[in-house]
């Protein structure tokens, strides 16, 4: 079993900053090795892919959000991070921690809202 508990989700103004943080534990010794990422949903809609983090740091980013989010991991603290800048009001969502270990688990979401 691995558990994810993400935090970081608050409320921010158009054009502001949030750090996102997914803590991972359990029967993995070290996140060093996974995939992971972030996805979203915003209210009616579905779950959507954000950004990406292959084993060797390679990073993959949804259009919507390529330019402004930063997706980077800290292997030494079993920690994955989304850094999210000039946010905007359609970025709305409870935002998801993904990672595939023999199976797929989610966190259960932290929520930002981006409005004035």
């Amino acid at each position: 079993q691995v558990q994810l508990v993400e935090s970081g989700g608050d409320l921010a103004q158009p054009g502001g900053s949030l750090r996102l943080s997914c803590a991972a534990s359990g029967t993995i010794s070290s996140i060093d090795g996974l995939r992971m990422g972030w996805y979203r949903q915003a209210p009616g809609m579905e779950r959507d892919y954000v950004a990406g983090i292959t084993r060797g740091g390679r990073t993959t980013y949804a259009d919507s959000v390529k330019g402004r989010f930063t997706i980077s991991r800290d292997n030494a603290k079993n920690t994955l991070y989304l850094e999210m800048n000039s946010l905007k009001p359609e970025d709305t969502a409870v935002y998801y921690c993904h990672v595939y270990f023999m199976r797929d688990y989610w966190g259960k979401g932290t929520l930002v809202t981006v409005s004035s």
